[in-house]
């Protein structure tokens, strides 16, 4: 892990192209405050979604009941249910009805750590807490009840990083359906050398409903 000081986040930093706003959110902070305790994920891996501008993402087709907070401000959490079972959570970037935003995939917890294990039932190790989107969720005790909640506000708190991260590598997105999970959409970031890191798996080859938005 890099040490990095940290600064909270303004939604002006954050109302650009997911694309431009992920390296910066590399190594950024994200805190949730619950009755159990706060809870605080050091995010190594993200990807990002350009709404009508990518077949990978859930606000392809426009706006709908489920993806509606996706379509702005910025700073706000769009938290989704798949697989009947898994939330996971994106930070939405850009301006309001430019649905364009960051799915956090992978992180280190480095704050309320007995807290997030007994979320996550107790790991066999405490890289996996927040290794993989739906268990980050888990983690931070996040479910549809935070869809469009402010993550620059309380109970949340997201700080980045003073600088963007030096290093970074890029690829394609994981489990992604169809073209939007191949070379030509190397829309995933991540830290390279963080344990926490998703191992890469492509989604089935055909151009279908993804499962990330």
């Amino acid at each position: 892990m890099e040490e990095s000081s940290t600064g909270p986040a303004t939604r002006a930093e954050l109302a650009r192209s997911a694309l431009d706003v992920a390296p910066r959110l590399l190594g950024s902070c994200l805190t949730h405050r619950s009755e159990e305790g706060a809870v605080t994920v050091r995010i190594t891996e993200v990807e990002a979604y350009l709404g009508d501008a990518d077949p990978g993402s859930h606000a392809f087709r426009g706006m709908t009941a489920r993806n509606a907070t996706m379509f702005g401000p910025a700073g706000h959490l769009y938290v989704y249910f798949t697989y009947g079972m898994h939330y996971c959570a994106n930070i939405v970037c850009g301006t309001e009805g430019w649905a364009t935003g960051l799915l956090l995939r992978a992180g280190e917890i480095v704050e309320g750590i007995d807290v997030a294990r007994e979320r996550r039932s107790r790991p066999a190790s405490d890289l996996d807490l927040a290794r993989g989107p739906a268990r980050l969720a888990q983690a931070l005790g996040l479910d549809r009840r935070f869809d469009g909640a402010d993550a620059l506000a309380e109970p949340f708190r997201l700080d980045l990083p003073q600088e963007p991260a030096g290093r970074f590598e890029r690829g394609p997105r994981v489990g992604v359906s169809g073209v939007a999970g191949t070379e030509e959409y190397p829309w995933r970031f991540w830290l390279p050398g963080e344990p926490t890191v998703s191992r890469f798996r492509p989604g089935k080859p055909r151009a279908a409903r993804k499962v990330d938005p």
